[in-house]
């Protein structure tokens, strides 16, 4: 089973938030999660990102690919995406 760690978007017309969750890489990105790390609210001006930073680096280590919007987020955080111990 490929899993990657990806956005998934909810909120209204215009007011997106998204969470950032590990998936089953053959499902909908509206289909179901295999654990949810954090969230982005790209519209609000303070607290737009929030990660379990714990579990991000959790599943990196079990080998999840990590999909290019992910992966700018997790790098603005200053979490590393490689695979070895730090």
């Amino acid at each position: 089973m490929s899993t990657t760690m990806r956005l998934k978007r909810f909120g209204t017309k215009k007011r997106p938030y998204y969470r950032v969750v590990v998936q089953d890489s053959r499902t909908a990105t509206s289909g179901k999660t295999i654990d949810e790390v954090g969230t982005y609210a790209p519209i609000e001006a303070e607290n737009q990102i929030k990660l379990d930073v714990e579990k991000c680096k959790e599943w990196i280590k079990k080998g999840v690919v990590v999909s290019p919007s992910v992966k700018d987020i997790l790098n603005s955080q200053g979490i590393s995406l490689s695979r070895t111990q730090d």
